[in-house]
């Protein structure tokens, strides 16, 4: 995984995938998928709702070490299956202030989907806030995972 700050408000993160973008775009946007691989290694998704249309609502619940807790949630913005979703992200215990947009875009080549999602933060500060995170630890550790089930999804 690659991350980047093109800009004062955007983190970018880019990561491909031996699967077909449909196959991708489904496990961003299907419960039982999520609960598999979102989240670091030792945060589980214990509760995936997705309301999937344009205005609908999304909301994660994890568990993690220690059984500490963890809540975001949004609403979808734009749905364009399997190469685009965006929605807006807010954490319950304002992890970082404010709301964020994400843009998830899926370029398939070759039965590899190259995934490049965009963080848009409210500030500069918000996103070096994000930067001086363990987010891109915890992101990598999400896709590798993410990684896994789609291996296993994709098998002939």
């Amino acid at each position: 995984m690659t991350v980047a700050t093109p800009s004062d408000r955007a983190i970018v993160l880019t990561r491909d995938f031996a699967a077909p973008r449909a196959l991708v775009f489904v496990a961003w946007t299907e419960p039982g998928l999520v609960k598999r691989w979102y989240g670091a290694h030792g945060w589980d998704v214990v509760e995936a709702e997705i309301d999937l249309r344009v205005g609908g609502a999304w909301r994660f619940v994890w568990r993690g070490p220690g059984g500490a807790g963890m809540a975001a949630g949004g609403r979808y913005r734009e749905i364009d299956a399997p190469a685009r979703l965006v929605y807006t992200e807010s954490f319950d215990d304002h992890w970082y202030p404010g709301e964020a947009v994400v843009t998830h875009d899926l370029a398939e080549r070759g039965g590899t989907t190259t995934l490049t999602t965009t963080f848009l933060f409210a500030s500069r500060r918000v996103r070096d806030l994000v930067v001086e995170s363990p987010m891109d630890r915890g992101a990598a550790e999400g896709y590798d995972r993410l990684d896994a089930v789609l291996r296993e999804l994709n098998r002939p």
